[in-house]
C-alpha cells in the first residue's frame, strides 16, 4: 500500500512479464504509435492466468487476435505485429 492509502484494498493483475526488445523493435512501436497504430497485450479473462490476446488499435478501431498465447509468446506477437505495420505502410 502506497502512502495515504491505509484503508485501500490489494489490487491483484496479470503481467506477461518482460521480453527484451530490440533498437529494430523500438523503431517500428515508433514509427506505428506515430502512424496511430497501437499493439497491446491483454488478459484473456476468460481463461485461466498466464493467457493472452493481442490488441491491435490501427486509427482507433479496435481488433483483437482470436488466437491465445502464453506470456513471452503474446509479447513476441506484439512485436512481430509492430514489424508488419511498419514493413506494410513505411515505404
Amino acid at each position: 500500500m502506497g502512502i495515504g492509502f491505509r484503508n485501500a484494498k490489494k489490487v491483484v493483475g496479470q503481467s506477461p512479464g518482460f521480453l527484451k526488445y530490440t533498437q529494430q523493435d523500438m523503431k517500428h512501436v515508433c514509427w506505428c504509435n506515430k502512424k496511430g497504430i497501437k499493439i497491446a497485450v491483454v488478459p484473456d479473462w476468460g481463461n485461466s492466468k498466464g493467457e493472452w490476446k493481442v490488441e491491435l488499435n490501427i486509427n482507433k478501431s479496435i481488433h483483437i487476435d482470436p488466437k491465445v498465447y502464453k506470456d513471452k509468446e503474446a509479447l513476441a506477437k506484439m512485436y512481430e505485429y509492430y514489424k508488419y505495420y511498419y514493413d506494410k505502410y513505411n515505404k
